[in-house]
């Protein structure tokens, strides 16, 4: 009689390995992701239940997720593509940019980098900081302008214009307008640096290593990773905080001063990082990175101020200056009131003070809230957590909220909240407010938006920016819910935190200091 084959013992391919060691502390999404384990029916459907995790040679996580992130750039290239077409313009029928009919808000593929190599000199070779122009002001008067980005931005533009501008004099090369080379010269350069984000953030990750594929391939790399500098500033923030993960702290402040030196967001990660290690014990850690921070920061700053004092502080009489943004929290509430601001019709070169102190005020608050919460939470916060919310909150409470720092909180939401569809649908939400507020510039005489459409979207952009603040808050608060934390994994970007018990200076007052978990009351017999 035929054996029946239910009995027949299974059978492999092929010889089994020796070494059968797997890392199944591995965060494995196509297991417990939803989202995921849909999508990954397209390579083949979830890990099997008895695969080895973390064996494939070639196609580890890390070379994925930096694939994934090729593909979104180029993505975001083919975005800002249309902004750089080149047409006959004026009479004599010479090549130059094609803007015509509003193309850059049609398209909706504006881009900074476009008009500011004419705006800022660049196109005639000036060197930033030391060239000058005058600006008549809508009351006739003449203000004297200089490059308006902090140091290492305007530098990195004038490389990229000397790249674009030696490309252009070789003339077996293929060619293109300058404004059109120079852009892509700033992309290259700007694709490079959110590739050592998106690296660095994977790293940061810990076991959760493909989170890092929701950074790579998130809506806002699309829209804004070319439209500004911002990616320089992302970079050295993300290499800093892995810096402090892998316990290098002099390193780390060097990479955030000079982050400092491009945007000014990677310092304020010296805030969450400081009460973080104020409750550990660890301020000779944090002082180390601080005093690092600074020496870069000055390295770089001090040379160009005192060469060019002018050129150099215009980036911050600029800010002092302009008024809200417009998808600033101010100016969302003026356009649906009859509101004038807080300072109302403002002269030519008048700052808004009012405005200034107001800003600066609600900021303050939300490092007081975020420090409370650090110093008073029953288990101390992760540093992504901590970040997260002090950007956002920085961010909600400025006057200013161009449309590419959201790229700033890509990575940090990702590392601090563990939630893809949420976080997803935050970057969608996001990245779509680009489209009213195309329609918006366009103008109503153009067959635009009216700015309420555009300053709705806002609205809904920074509700979901605060639902992930209230998500975060609630996972600090309840840390078993926290699912980064896993059995010996305490805070993977923790560096020397990660682990670390609690060492409260005596000088903090008690309400400054986590209660005392409450005991379980006895069951009566």
């Amino acid at each position: 009689m035929a054996a029946n084959a239910d009995d027949a013992e299974p059978t492999s391919p092929a010889p089994l390995a020796e070494d059968l060691r797997s890392a199944d502390w591995r965060d494995v999404p196509s297991r417990n992701d939803a989202l995921v384990s849909a999508l990954s029916g397209t390579v083949g459907g979830p890990v099997g239940r008895h695969a080895l995790i973390g064996r494939t040679r070639f196609f580890t996580p890390m070379r994925v997720i930096l694939l994934l992130a090729v593909v979104f750039l180029a993505f975001g290239w083919f975005a800002k593509a249309g902004c750089i077409q080149q047409s006959p313009v004026g009479d004599t029928g010479q090549v130059g940019l094609d803007w015509s009919g509003s193309r850059q808000y049609v398209a909706m593929c504006y881009s900074d980098t476009v008009p500011l190599y004419g705006a800022e000199r660049l196109d005639q070779g000036a060197f930033p900081y030391k060239t000058s122009w005058e600006e008549v002001r809508g009351d006739g008067s003449i203000q004297m302008r200089y490059m308006e980005y902090p140091v290492i931005s305007g530098l990195y533009q004038y490389g990229a214009m000397k790249v674009a501008k030696a490309w252009d004099s070789i003339t077996w090369l293929p060619g293109a307008i300058q404004v059109a080379l120079y852009f892509n010269v700033v992309a290259f350069g700007l694709a490079l640096a959110w590739l050592v984000t998106v690296w660095a953030s994977t790293l940061l990750a810990g076991r959760r290593v493909w989170d890092g594929a929701l950074i790579a391939c998130s809506p806002l790399v699309i829209v804004h990773v070319f439209t500004n500098f911002d990616p320089l500033a992302t970079a050295f923030a993300a290499g800093g905080l892995l810096a402090w993960a892998r316990k290098r702290p002099v390193l780390a402040g060097i990479l955030l001063g000079l982050g400092g030196a491009a945007k000014l967001y990677p310092l304020l990660l010296l805030g969450p990082l400081f009460v973080l290690c104020l409750r550990a014990g660890k301020t000779r850690d944090w002082l180390v990175t601080a005093l690092s921070a600074v020496a870069a920061w000055l390295a770089v700053n001090l040379p160009i101020a005192a060469l060019y004092p002018h050129g150099w502080y215009e980036f911050f009489r600029l800010n002092s200056e302009r008024g809200a943004d417009p998808d600033s929290l101010y100016n969302v509430i003026a356009s649906f009131t009859s509101w004038k601001g807080l300072d109302g019709p403002l002269a030519q070169g008048e700052s808004p003070s009012n405005l200034n102190a107001v800003s600066l005020l609600l900021f303050v608050a939300v490092c007081i809230g975020v420090g409370y919460i650090a110093l008073t939470a029953q288990r101390r916060p992760r540093v992504a957590q901590l970040c997260f919310l002090l950007v956002a909150g920085f961010l909600l409470t400025n006057k200013v909220w161009s449309p590419q720092y959201s790229l700033w909180l890509v990575p940090l939401a990702v590392l601090a909240l563990p939630h893809r569809r949420l976080l997803l649908a935050w970057m969608t939400i996001d990245a779509l407010v680009w489209v009213p507020r195309m329609m918006y510039y366009l103008g109503v005489s153009n067959k635009g938006l009216p700015e309420q459409w555009f300053t709705g979207t806002v609205v809904i952009r920074d509700i979901a920016v605060l639902v992930l603040c209230a998500l975060v808050v609630r996972q600090i608060y309840r840390p078993s819910e926290d699912l980064v934390r896993y059995g010996f994994i305490d805070d993977p970007a923790g560096g020397v935190l990660d682990q670390a018990p609690d060492k409260q200076p005596a000088w903090l007052p008690g309400w400054l200091k986590p209660s005392k978990a409450k005991e379980p009351e006895p069951v009566a017999v």
